[in-house]
This record gives structure tokens, C-alpha cells and sequence, in this order.
């Protein structure tokens, strides 16, 4: 049984499963295909599907002319039936893993995906979780319910994890360049997980084997919470900074002329997307399982919570210099996606300034050439153009997320800039950093 995967990995013979394509899912489905497996991609979302048959993409990572080739090639190919995967020799689980409003993982989605698996599940068949999640949700939650089956994992079939490593928008580091770290139920899951994502890398030492699911999970929770603390550090230093009159920005650009034992960060309104403002929370409900608490990261993640407030209390002071209120304000958000340079919107952390603001009356308005339209509350926003900044009778001028801002236009015509983010440009009597 593992010998004749293992052949078919090998011989690239193998067909490839995708559950969820999204922007974890595709950018993985597509380089499968691109390496010569047949790829088959499922999602619940019809319009998801029709759209990626049709040679189109959803994903700012994933180019059109990308999926149009594998289509043509018959090599990829989009679902949502259940029976168009019944062939597939490896699976792998690339859906959301929120959590609510009370900070409890939602595993949701992972459960759906994975009864979708059982319904196909065969003997010598691969499954890998890629969702980011808590230690022990492969071998704790996922193999029960295949085992539901009658077959065993590690025995029947073969169960690993190996974390998505997916930044939207970096065009340095990809599914092909990037390491992989992979922990399998045995070690022969281990080995035919490791070969198959080997056939993606383009250095055979780019994928690293570790002895178990469970740190394969923690590790990469420890990779999102390591930089989720590091933010919050900065954060708190910026908000004592402003007090003392100390410009944060030199200090940290100072700072890192250290060539060791230091790394730069930078503050801001909080991280947001998919991992950073979510995975501390996986560890901190997990880590209560064991009567632990992780005071730490759980401090990290309010402060980083609280920068939110923080902008919106810099910005009402800019305002009152000029006696004007909040409430009234015209405000123009530069940026809504949760990171510059992408569409996401997840989490993002604009959005929710953009949020708060209208709560206390002012008048939002937002600019962002990859987001046409986001909601804000009950409310559905439309960008305005990026030529149409300089000309906005905003009175105050918020830049959330980094980009091509026309910051020194607006200096000069004197209207008032809040940059959270040090966009660009030296501070000035119009312009006042975070």
C-alpha cells in the first residue's frame, strides 16, 4: 500500500486534491498542477468553482493566466462534488480556522472538509492538514472523524500536518521557495508527506520532517504569536514614545543598525489577516485545557486589540487643535485591506478604525485601489480613486495601510494628515506620525 503511493508520488502519476481554494488552497493547487500531478480543487462556493473552470482567479497571488494554461492542460481542474475527488490519492485541508466572538477557535470548517475526505476516504490515501490551528487538532479532532470510516489511521491511511506559510501579496516567497515543515501520524506518514511536498520545493532541504503532528502545529503557532508579541511590544513603545516627544520611528530605524540579537517591528493599528490577530488565541483556549495561562501572549493581543482606540484618540487631538469635532468630521481613510499591496479584507484592522469612527460620528470616507467596495458596519462603502485624494475636502486625512499616497500634496495644501503607519515623508506641521 505505501510502496504503491509512494510510486505514484514519485511518478507524479498521483492525483492531487485541494479542499478549499482560497489563498491557501489554490496557490497550492496550482503548483501541483504546474509540477505535472492532476489537480483537483473543491470548494463549497459555485461561483468559486465556475469562475476558476472558466480560467479566471479570485486570489491576487494566483494570476489568471496561471489557472487558464492548467486548464486547458486538463492538469487542474475546480469542483463541489463530492465524486469528482473520489480518485484523489492525497488530500489536503487548506480551510479557514476563525475564531467567535468570544475568542473560541471555530473549527467549523476544518469539520466540514474532513467529512467531505471521509466521504471518499480509501485505503493508502494521504491527508494532510494545512489549516493553522491548535496542537492536537489532527490527531484530536480530524483522525476521529475519519476514523468514523472503519480505517485506521497510520494503519488503513496515512493523516499529517504541515502549516500553510502563505504572506498575500509577497512576491519573494512562494509555495516553491518557501520551507515546509511536515509531522506525520507515523513516520511513514511523515515520508510520503514530506515526498509529496518535496516535488513542490525547488531545493530538496527546504522541507523539514518533525516527529508529530502536534509540533508541527505549535510551530507554527509560535511562528504567527512570536511576531504578534514583538508588535505589541512596539505598539506599547510607540504610545510612550508620543508622550515623551520621541519620534518611535528613529528609534526602532536605530535600533536596527544592531546587526545582532535584534529584529525590527513596527507599530501600527494591529496586525490583521488570517494568522497574526487569531492563532495566539488558538494557543491561549488551548493552553486553559491544561489550567495554563498564557499571560503573555494574551497581554501581547489586547494591546494590539487596543491600537484601534489609540489611532482614533491621536486623530480627535489633531482635530481639536483645529476646534473641530469628531463628530462631523470628514475623515479619508488611506487603505482598507489588512495589509498593503492585497485585496484581503479578513480581519482587517482599517476596517474596524474605519468602524469605530463612525460609531463616534464622524464621516468616513476611504480610499484603496484594490478594495472597490468593503462593509463598514451596516453600511457598503465605495473607493474613491487614488487621482481624487489630493482633491477630497476631508478634514483630516487618516493613512491606515501603507501604499503610493500623495502624502506631500496634501501637506502642502495644508490639509492634516494621522499616519499610523509612516507611509512616507518627514513630519511635519500637517503631518503627524504614530
Amino acid at each position: 500500500m505505501t510502496e504503491t503511493l509512494a510510486h505514484r508520488l514519485d511518478s507524479r502519476e498521483a492525483v492531487i486534491g485541494v479542499l478549499g481554494l482560497g489563498y491557501v488552497g489554490l496557490p497550492l493547487a496550482v503548483s501541483f498542477a504546474e509540477v505535472g500531478y492532476r489537480v483537483v480543487g473543491f470548494d463549497v462556493s459555485a461561483a468559486v468553482v465556475a469562475g476558476l473552470n472558466a480560467g479566471a482567479s479570485h486570489i491576487d497571488d494566483v494570476a489568471p493566466t496561471r489557472v487558464q494554461a492548467l486548464v486547458q492542460q486538463q492538469s487542474f481542474r475546480a469542483t463541489d462534488a463530492v465524486s469528482d475527488i473520489s480518485d484523489c490519492d492525497a488530500m489536503f485541508i487548506c480551510v479557514p480556522t476563525p475564531f467567535d466572538k468570544a475568542k473560541t477557535p471555530d473549527l467549523s470548517y476544518v469539520e466540514s472538509a474532513t467529512r467531505v475526505v471521509a466521504k471518499v476516504l480509501r485505503r493508502g490515501m494521504l491527508v494532510i492538514l494545512q489549516s493553522t490551528t491548535y496542537p492536537g487538532t489532527t490527531t484530536e479532532f480530524v483522525r476521529p472523524i475519519l476514523e468514523e470510516t472503519g480505517l485506521r489511521a497510520g494503519t488503513d491511511f496515512h493523516l499529517a500536518f504541515s502549516p500553510e506559510r502563505v504572506d498575500p501579496g509577497n512576491v519573494k516567497w512562494n509555495v516553491r521557495n518557501t520551507p515546509k515543515v511536515v509531522g506525520g501520524l507515523t513516520p511513514q506518514c511523515t515520508e510520503l508527506a514530506k515526498t509529496l511536498l518535496l516535488s513542490l520545493m525547488d531545493d530538496a532541504s527546504l522541507v523539514r520532517t518533525v516527529e508529530s503532528p502536534d509540533v508541527a502545529e505549535m510551530a507554527k503557532l509560535l511562528e504567527n504569536t512570536y511576531r504578534a508579541v514583538n508588535i505589541a511590544l512596539v505598539n506599547e513603545l510607540a504610545q510612550l514614545c508620543h508622550e515623551m516627544g520621541i519620534d518611535v520611528w528613529s528609534v526602532i530605524d536605530a535600533a536596527a543598525t544592531k546587526p545582532f540579537g535584534f529584529q525590527a517591528f513596527y507599530p501600527g493599528i494591529g496586525p490583521g489577516g488570517h494568522c497574526i490577530p487569531v492563532d495566539p488565541f488558538y494557543l491561549a483556549w488551548k493552553a486553559r485545557e491544561y489550567d495554563f495561562q498564557t499571560r503573555f501572549i494574551e497581554l501581547a493581543a489586547d494591546i494590539n486589540d487596543q491600537m484601534a482606540a489609540y489611532a482614533i484618540a491621536r486623530m480627535q487631538d489633531i482635530l481639536n487643535e483645529r476646534s473641530i469635532s469628531l463628530r462631523g468630521a470628514r475623515i479619508l481613510c488611506l487603505g482598507a485591506a489588512f495589509k498593503s499591496g492585497v485585496s484581503d479584507v479578513r480581519n482587517s484592522r482599517a476596517v474596524h478604525v474605519m468602524e469605530l469612527l463612525r460609531e463616534r460620528g464622524a464621516v468616513v470616507s476611504y480610499c484603496d485601489p484594490h478594495v472597490p467596495n468593503v462593509r463598514v458596519g451596516t453600511e457598503v462603502l465605495q473607493s474613491i480613486k487614488v487621482g481624487d485624494i489630493n482633491g477630497s475636502d476631508a478634514d483630516l486625512v487618516a493613512v491606515l495601510v501603507g501604499g503610493q499616497w500623495p502624502l506631500a500634496a496634501l501637506a502642502n495644501r495644508g490639509v492634516s494628515v494621522f499616519d499610523a503607519v509612516n507611509a512616507g515623508g518627514a513630519p511635519g506641521e500637517h503631518r503627524q506620525r504614530l
